[in-house]
């Protein structure tokens, strides 16, 4: 009897640092469940604005908060975080690149996106400066013209702008957001509820 490989779904921006501590630990829950990561790249930006939501940083108080409890996290993971001083970051080019790439090679994929949360959460980037931008994609072996072209094609721009309507149809506020069936579960301190949703 064939079985269907169990999937859950990773709403994420590279802007998000608690998106970037839960793109660490995607491959351990897919160790620990058996089930495989579905990534879907989605503009926050978009979903604040038509969610009337926010990031935690704009309260300071809060912002501090959240920042420090990113920072127990990562010693928790075992990975590197670094404030960006730049904070926030544009995505909306970034963003444009991950769905342009993603209907492609899956290995390229994968590489921009460690590339781009890298450079905002390891390497503390500017990535709102066109030239940083296209500096991180020529490191990462990446061909930044062509990818600026990609990223600017109406097509990648149209997948980008659906792709984050139908996150707020579902009901994503913000990121990252995990999707297990119909089972929503927000921010990437409740990754023990999805490996639970999994099992």
């Amino acid at each position: 009897m064939e079985t269907t490989l169990k999937t859950f779904e990773f709403w994420f921006d590279f802007g998000s640092p608690a998106s970037y501590l839960a793109w660490t630990q995607i491959a351990g829950i897919e160790a620990a469940t058996g089930a495989r990561a579905v990534y879907r790249p989605m503009l926050l930006g978009g979903v604040f604005q038509a969610t009337g939501n926010h990031s935690p940083a704009t309260i300071p108080a809060k912002g501090r908060y959240i920042f420090g409890d990113f920072d127990r996290f990562a010693r928790r993971y075992g990975v590197p975080l670094n404030r960006n001083p730049h904070f926030p970051i544009n995505t909306l080019l970034l963003m444009r690149g991950a769905v342009g790439l993603q209907s492609g090679d899956a290995d390229r994929f994968m590489a921009y996106c460690n590339a781009m949360f890298s450079a905002i959460w390891v390497e503390s980037l500017n990535m709102n400066d066109p030239a940083t931008v296209g500096a991180a994609l020529q490191k990462a072996g990446f061909d930044a013209q062509a990818l600026l072209a990609l990223a600017n094609e109406p097509a990648v721009k149209d997948a980008l702008k659906a792709a984050t309507q139908e996150a707020v149809a579902r009901g994503v506020f913000g990121a990252p957001t995990f999707f297990v069936g119909n089972q929503m579960l927000w921010g990437q301190d409740r990754i023990d509820f999805v490996k639970e949703a999994l099992q």
